[in-house]
C-alpha cells in the first residue's frame, strides 16, 4: 500500500472512510472475482478467532446476536453459525423483518434458518431481551451510518449499553450508531468491550474520542488485494508506533555542532517562558545547541538561570520597545548557520511583531525549514499574503483558536470539521500545517491529495500552557535532524503524544507542568508504547 510523501513504511497505518472501504469491497467484486458470500465469511470467521481471543472457550457460552438488515446483519448470522458449530448457544434477534434482509446477509439468514438455529425479531423477543447473556454481539448498524439514530435503533442500543460490565459486548465491525468518519455517536452509540474492525480500522474508529465505544479495537484482514489499496488510497492515515524508529540516533561520533543546531524567536514581557519552553523542548529532543533571539530588554528573563539555552539579545529602538522590523535582518543572518527556525513563541501581539514578521520573509523564505507557532500565526491571518513566502518547508502548529483565526471560522466550526479546516489552511500555505488537540490533525499542503494524518493520542496531561511551545521545538529538532517537515511533524506529535501518556501516570490527576513534557521526552523509551 502506499505510504503517504516522505514517510517511510510502517509510521502510519491507512484509513479509509466509509465510502472508500465501500469502493474496496466493490472492487474485490468487480475486478477480481470476489463472491460477496466469501468476503462475509472471511468477516465472520476473523471476528469468531477475535471474539474466542476476547472471551476464551466458547463452547456453552451463551451468546445474543442483534443483526440489522445490512451487511453486519449478515455477518452477525454468519457468526451465529461458527458459534452453534463451536457448542455455544447462540440466539439471533432480528432488528427488521426477514423480507428486508438482502444478498449476503439473506443468503445467511436462510442458512441459519435451515440450520434450526434459534432466531426471532427484536420486537417479538419478550422476555429474551431481559434476560443477561455470556456475550452480546451487536451487528445493528455499519460503517455507512450517519445519526441520528432513529428510535427504535436507539432503544436497541441502549438495551445493549444497560448490559455493560454483565456481558461481554462485541461489536461487528463498528459500534453501532458511531459514525464511521467521524468517530462521533448519533447521538448514543454501542459502548462495545471489543470491536472488530474489518480490513482496515476506518477513519472515526482511530479517533481517541472513538475509544469509549470501541473498546479494544481489533483490525481484522478479509482478503482485500493490495492492488485494490495502492488503486485507490485511503484519504486519512494514523500514526503508528513504528514512526519512533525514525527518531535520530546518537552516533558515538557526533559532537554538539552535528547534534543540530536550532534557533528560537520569540519572547516579549509577560510571556518570556514560551521560547524557553520551545528550546527546552529541542534540546530535550536531542538538538545539540539550541539559542533564543529575543529583545535584549528580557533576555535575563527568557535565560531564566537555564545555562544550556544560548540567547541573543536584539537590539531594541528604544528601551522596552520590544520586536521591531530592524530586528528581521540580524535574524536572518543567524538562521544562515542554523538547522532550523522555530517563531512565534511569546512573539506577544503588538505592532512592533508584525512587522517583525513581514520583515523576516522579506524578500522570501528562509534558508532552514521553519517551525511557524503561536503568535507568529495570529500575525499570519492578519497578513495573508506572508503564506506566499514561508517556503515550502514550512511547518505551522495552530491550536483550535488560531485556526480559527487563521479561516474566519468560529471555534466550533473548526471543531465540528477538524480534517477540513487543516486541509483548507495546507493548500492556502503550501506548508505541513498540524492542528492540535486530541486526536491532532496533519496534513501535507505541498502534495495535492495527500491523506489526513490523524494521531492516536489524547492525553489530557498535554492539556497545558506551554506543551505546544515544547512540541514545536521538538519538531524543529527532528526539522534540524534532516527530516522531512511531514515526518518531523507526525514523528513529533507522535513523541509528544507519548509523553503525555508517560505523565498521566506521574500524574493520574494531572497537576504535570510543560517542563516536565519537555523532561520526559527521553525518557520514554524505556517505555514507548502507551
Amino acid at each position: 500500500m502506499n505510504t503517504p510523501a516522505a514517510l517511510p513504511p510502517g509510521s502510519v497505518v491507512h484509513l479509509p472512510a466509509p465510502a472508500e472501504m465501500a469502493a474496496w469491497d466493490a472492487a474485490a467484486m468487480q475486478d477480481f472475482g470476489f463472491h460477496p458470500h466469501v468476503l462475509m465469511e472471511n468477516a465472520s470467521r476473523a471476528a469468531f478467532a477475535v471474539l474466542e481471543k476476547e472471551y476464551g472457550p466458547l463452547a456453552g457460552a451463551r451468546v445474543h446476536l442483534y443483526a440489522g438488515p445490512g451487511q453486519n446483519g449478515g455477518d452477525a448470522l454468519a457468526l451465529a453459525r461458527l458459534l452453534a458449530a463451536a457448542g455455544a448457544k447462540p440466539l439471533t434477534l432480528l432488528a427488521r423483518p426477514r423480507s428486508r434482509f438482502r444478498k449476503s446477509a439473506a443468503y445467511n439468514l436462510r442458512l441459519a434458518e435451515k440450520l434450526g438455529l434459534p432466531i426471532r425479531p427484536l420486537s417479538r423477543a419478550g422476555r429474551s431481551m431481559d434476560e443477561r447473556p455470556d456475550i452480546l454481539v451487536d451487528g445493528l448498524l455499519g460503517t455507512g451510518f450517519r445519526g441520528p439514530l432513529s428510535p427504535d435503533f436507539a432503544a436497541f442500543v441502549a438495551k445493549i449499553n444497560a448490559a455493560s460490565g454483565k456481558s461481554l459486548i462485541f461489536s461487528l465491525d463498528i459500534p453501532s450508531g458511531l459514525d464511521g468518519l467521524t468517530g462521533r455517536p448519533g447521538p448514543d452509540a454501542v459502548r462495545a468491550t471489543a470491536t472488530a474492525t474489518f480490513e482496515a480500522a476506518k477513519a472515526g474508529l482511530f479517533l481517541p474520542h472513538a475509544r469509549p465505544f470501541t473498546g479494544r479495537l481489533h483490525v481484522c484482514p478479509i482478503g482485500i488485494p493490495a492492488q485494490i489499496k495502492a488503486a485507490h488510497p485511503a484519504s486519512f492515515a494514523g500514526i503508528a508506533p513504528g514512526i519512533m524508529d525514525h527518531v535520530p540516533a546518537a552516533s558515538p561520533l557526533m559532537h554538539k555542532g552535528t547534534a543540530g543546531k536550532v534557533l528560537v524567536g520569540g519572547g516579549s514581557p509577560g510571556l518570556c517562558g514560551a521560547p524557553l519552553l520551545c528550546a527546552m523542548g529541542a534540546m530535550r529532543a536531542g538538538a545539540g545547541l539550541v539559542t533564543v533571539a529575543c529583545p535584549a530588554g528580557i533576555e535575563p528573563a527568557v535565560k531564566a538561570g537555564r545555562p544550556e539555552i544560548m540567547t541573543a539579545p536584539l537590539p531594541e529602538t528604544s528601551p522596552g520597545a520590544g520586536w521591531s522590523a530592524d530586528m528581521a535582518e540580524a535574524v536572518r543572518d543567524m538562521a544562515t548557520a542554523a538547522d532550523a527556525v522555530v517563531i512565534g513563541p511569546g512573539l506577544g501581539r503588538g505592532d512592533g511583531g508584525e512587522a517583525f514578521l513581514a520583515g523576516l520573509f522579506s524578500p522570501g523564505p528562509l534558508s532552514v525549514p521553519l517551525v511557524l507557532d503561536a503568535d507568529a500565526l495570529f500575525f499570519l491571518a492578519d497578513v495573508p499574503d506572508l503564506a506566499a513566502r514561508l517556503g515550502p518547508r514550512a511547518v505551522l502548529t495552530p491550536h483550535p483558536g488560531e485556526m480559527a483565526r487563521l479561516l474566519r471560522l468560529s471555534v466550533a466550526e473548526v471543531e465540528a470539521d477538524r480534517p477540513g479546516a487543516a486541509r483548507t489552511l495546507a493548500a492556502r500555505t503550501g506548508a505541513v500545517v498540524v492542528l492540535k488537540g486530541p486526536g491532532t490533525v496533519i496534513v501535507d499542503g505541498s502534495h495535492a491529495g495527500s491523506p489526513v494524518i490523524l494521531s492516536p493520542h489524547a492525553a489530557p496531561n498535554l492539556a497545558v500552557g506551554g506543551s505546544g511551545d515544547v512540541l514545536a521545538g521538538v519538531v524543529a529538532r527532528l526539522l534540524a535532524a534532516g527530516r522531512s517537515p511531514l515526518l518531523a511533524a507526525c514523528l513529533g506529535v507522535y513523541w509528544h503524544g507519548l509523553c503525555g501518556e508517560r505523565l498521566s501516570r506521574r500524574f493520574p490527576r494531572r497537576g504535570n507542568t510543560a517542563v516536565d513534557i519537555a523532561d520526559a521526552l527521553p525518557r520514554v523509551f524505556r517505555h514507548p508504547q502507551p
